[in-house]
Order: C-alpha cells, then structure tokens, then sequence
C-alpha cells in the first residue's frame, strides 16, 4: 500500500529540500528520462520558477510526443448531494443548509441522455460521500443503465473496498478519481473534523484498492490552497509514480483543482497564483509523461484556454455541479461555483482554434474484448 512509502517523508524536511534546490538542480531534473522520488523536488522549487519558460516549453513537447495534439473532453454527472461528512471547504458539508436531492436510477438516466446528446462519450459519476443516500448497488445498477451510451464511465464518490470497486468495474464503471484533498496530515485533520472521511489512511489507500480492482483509469490530486502547493506537488507525484508502477496496467491522471469560497464561509488559508499553478502543472508533466493531466472548470476560460497548449490532456466542458443541473430540475444547491461557464461547442472550437484536436471519444470499450 501507498502508506508505508508515503510513512517514509516527512513534510516539513520535504518543504525545506525543496525550497533548498538551485537552478542546477532544476536542469538536472530536466534533463531526466526516469524519476526516483528524489528527483522530483527541485522541480517545485522556487529556483524552477525563475525558468519557468524553459520548463513549460518542455512538458508541450513532451505532450506532443506523448498525446499528439488532442484535448479529451468529458463532463460531470452529480447524483447526489447529500454528505455525511463535516469537509470545511465543501458545499456539500452535511452542517451547510443547502436544498439537497439524490436522483433515482431514472432522472440520472434522463441526464445521461442531456450529456450525450451534447456529444459526451465520458462521464464522471459523483455524489456527496454518503453511503445511505447511494449504496453501491444503486451506483452499480446506475452503470448498468448508462455505461453502454459511452466510451468511459468514471466515479468519483466515497472511498470502497476492493470488492465494491469489483462491482463497480462489473457494471460498466471503468475509472476513479479520488483526491487526498492534502496530503498534510495535521492539516487534513483540520479540514476534516467528522465522518468517515476523517481516517487519513483509509482514503490514502483508496487508489490502491482500485487499482487492485483492476479499474482501467485512477485519477488523484490535491484541492491546491489547503497547505504548501510545492510540497502537496511533491507528494502528488510520488503517489502518481507510485501507482503507475505498482498498477501498470492502469491509466493514472492528475488534476489540479484550486480551492474557491464555499457555503458555510469557507476561504482557503493559502492562495495558489496561476504562475505557480502553471509550474506545479509543467512539473508534473515532466515527471510523469504519460500521465492525463486535467483541469476542469473551477478555472476560469482565459486561464484555460492558455494552459492546456503547456501539458493539459483532459478538460471538463459544460459542466453542472448539482443534481439534476443538465435537465433543469433546479431543486438542489451546487457544490462550488462554476468559472468557465462557456458551452461544449464554443470550448471545442476555442481549443481547435488552436491547432488542437477536441476529442469527445478516445476509448471504445470493444477494445477490451480484443486484448
């Protein structure tokens, strides 16, 4: 499990080796084909900063070479947004007097159908992490009903076990997200005071199950603003190294959220600029060429629209993120607000604009019945 290495590392001796590292140290990780933990920490360093420009122009070409021009589009289906959890920076937090609505197998088939119908071939499934409002067998009956109207169906709900991301994968389901939200132990306390959601390891091990479950694709990050961005960066990194080794059959994809103002009046403590959002980015391109990198529209267009020449592989278009958002139900409040409120289309033409390729299918599940 990832635990007994990340056990190895110490925050505070993680933060001030990076903050140590020169520009020779940065070129030095440039210069790498194959990294050891070791060799990520000077790529979050201030001294990469000051050649930043050298850094960005790496991680496109290596983007190139690894994913040609394209850009995979998918969007978010909320079925829930009831939560048993106390998480601060959340809207969903079960103490926030917000309309709350879980849809049934049918209303979530009859967003399905909104998604497709906008040209989606992947989704993402979520829900607040309650248990009781979606059991298991409700989502698996969910990935039943829609998985053969798309290419890729993900979930990023509560943390299961290894035998529920089994039943996940048995109908239809093909992929997980699950963030650490920080991987600063204290701070994760902070932020986390009630509910299932406050065992620390429970969650770290989360990917690891999944992975063992033989899930096709395991996205993980950090909501960027909680603690140090250099140092959570550090730690992303060796949980993506991690996983990409253990699970290699494994697609493993990153994303950068940055925190907003929640419901409850929840700011976060630290504010992550787009400069060093750009370096976290290009640094974690470098280290993980194969990587997905995504980022979805918590950031605002123009951000976007500059970022995903740099390394960017997955952008969230049109998205809702309340139950029943894509059919117009308006009877439940949204988890964080919106900052690229543009259509599919018009983001499809923007990034074609570009010389890029919007892709809306790049999987087919027929290519598991040939393997």
């Amino acid at each position: 499990m990832f635990t007994e290495l990340f056990e190895k590392y110490n925050w505070e001796e993680v933060k001030a080796r990076i903050l140590a590292a020169d520009e020779s140290d940065v070129r030095r990780s440039m210069n790498l084909e194959r990294f050891e933990a070791e060799d990520t920490l000077p790529l979050f360093s201030p001294a990469a900063g000051n050649i930043l420009e050298e850094m960005a122009g790496l991680s496109s070409r290596i983007t190139r070479m690894r994913f040609g021009n394209t850009i995979q589009l998918y969007t978010p289906l909320y079925i829930s947004n009831e939560c048993s959890n106390s998480c601060l920076y959340c809207g969903f937090n079960r103490t926030n007097d917000i309309r709350r609505i879980t849809l049934t197998p049918e209303q979530v088939e009859a967003e399905a159908e909104e998604i497709f119908n906008k040209g989606f071939r992947h989704v993402l499934l979520l829900t607040g992490e309650h248990r009781g409002a979606v059991p298991v067998e409700k989502l698996a009956e969910i990935g039943q009903r829609i998985h053969q109207r798309f290419a890729s169906v993900s979930i990023e709900v509560y943390p299961m076990e290894t035998d529920e991301y089994e039943i996940m994968a048995a109908n239809g389901i093909d992929g997980l997200t699950i963030y650490q939200e920080t991987y600063n132990r204290e701070t994760y306390a902070v932020m986390h005071p009630a509910g299932k959601k406050s065992d620390f390891n429970y969650r770290l091990e989360g990917p690891d199950r999944g992975g063992k479950a033989g899930l096709r694709k395991i996205g993980i990050g950090a909501l960027l603003g909680l603690a140090d961005w250099r140092t959570e960066g550090f730690f992303t990194a060796l949980h993506a190294l991690y996983l990409a080794q253990t699970y290699w059959r494994t697609h493993i994809m990153v994303s950068f959220p940055r925190m907003r103002e929640a419901p409850g009046g929840f700011n976060p403590p630290l504010i992550v600029d787009d400069r060093s959002l750009t370096q976290l980015l290009c640094a974690m391109r470098i280290i993980l060429p194969d990587a997905g990198l995504v980022l979805s529209t918590r950031e605002p267009a123009e951000l976007r629209d500059n970022m995903f020449p740099l390394g960017v592989t997955m952008m969230s278009a049109g998205s809702k993120t309340e139950p029943g958002g894509y059919t117009g139900m308006d009877a439940a409040d949204e988890q964080f607000h919106i900052e690229d409120n543009r259509s599919p289309d018009e983001i499809a033409r923007i990034i074609a604009s570009k010389g890029f390729d919007p892709v809306w299918k790049d999987w087919d599940r027929d290519f598991l019945d040939a393997v």
